[in-house]
């Protein structure tokens, strides 16, 4: 493959840039037209392909959930030719059958945050609507499901993700009305960025990694930080042997529905596009310009 392969890129936590056979790892800081990125963005080869890592919350775990710049994160994978990304998420389960240390691979959303800035790299003279009635790359989400069942994980393949805004964790009240809701798992983080990557064109795919249930289980612990980090430990391993399955699945041709979801989004006429707008955008309108 040549180095105009489009990449993939990877968006976890502490100690997926020392993912095991990744050829030549060098950092860099990308510089976005929406501020700084989480970290530095760790490159290299893994069988074949070139890989992106991004720390969603910076190495040493920095950023609290209502910090983090979700547009300059995926701006910059964007600008590195990313076009396929996984996320790799903590999550608390609402649902019995989703235990501590499963892999859920949401295929729906429910957002009960009000932040609407972060979701979207449009405005300032240029309006687009993304289809979104179908979040989650279908085609990546089985890759990953193919990839977990390959190696011996138990993974669920589809259920709705529900996000809140953080840091603190719910209250009882908030997790059992979530659970009656048949939500099936609950985070802080991956809504706005699925949404921007649909917008930039990335198709992208979650691995939901469950480390608790919530605290809707009364004969459970309440959750806390420590239990989460227990669990997140363990994890990561499951995580990086996934993804070590997963990216020589994943196609080099950057052809699938969401690779061209802005064909049916743009609702500017391009005339009155500002200049401006244009030039910010260009990682994203390229093709359109």
């Amino acid at each position: 493959m040549n180095q105009d392969t489009p990449a993939i890129g990877i968006i976890g936590g502490s100690g997926l840039y020392q993912m095991e056979g990744v050829e030549n790892p060098a950092e860099q800081r990308v510089k976005t037209p929406f501020g700084e990125p989480s970290d530095a963005v760790i490159g290299g080869r893994m069988h074949g392909r070139q890989v992106y890592f991004l720390p969603r919350h910076g190495r040493g775990h920095r950023l609290l959930p209502h910090e983090l710049n979700h547009r300059a994160n995926i701006y910059a994978l964007r600008s590195l030719n990313v076009r396929w990304i996984i996320c790799v998420t903590a999550v608390g389960s609402l649902q019995e059958q989703y235990a501590p240390r499963h892999v859920l691979l949401p295929s729906q959303f429910f957002d009960r945050t009000s932040q609407r800035a972060d979701h979207t790299f449009f405005g300032d003279g240029i309006a687009a609507h993304i289809a979104f009635a179908d979040p989650i790359s279908a085609g990546l989400r089985n890759i990953l499901a193919e990839s977990a069942r390959a190696i011996g994980v138990t993974v669920h393949n589809g259920g709705t993700y529900v996000k809140m805004d953080g840091p603190a964790f719910s209250t009882r009240a908030e997790s059992e009305l979530n659970r009656r809701h048949g939500f099936d798992v609950i985070g802080m983080t991956n809504v706005p960025e699925a949404k921007l990557a649909r917008e930039a064109e990335i198709a992208l795919a979650t691995l939901a990694m469950i480390t608790d249930y919530d605290c809707w289980k009364v004969e459970e612990e309440p959750v806390s930080a420590q239990t989460v980090f227990e669990h997140l430990i363990a994890n990561a391993d499951t995580a990086k042997k996934i993804l070590a399955e997963a990216i020589p699945r994943i196609p080099a041709e950057a052809n699938w529905p969401e690779h061209r979801a802005l064909d049916t989004a743009l609702v500017t006429d391009r005339k009155l596009w500002p200049a401006a707008t244009r030039q910010k955008l260009g990682a994203i309108l390229g093709r359109f310009t």
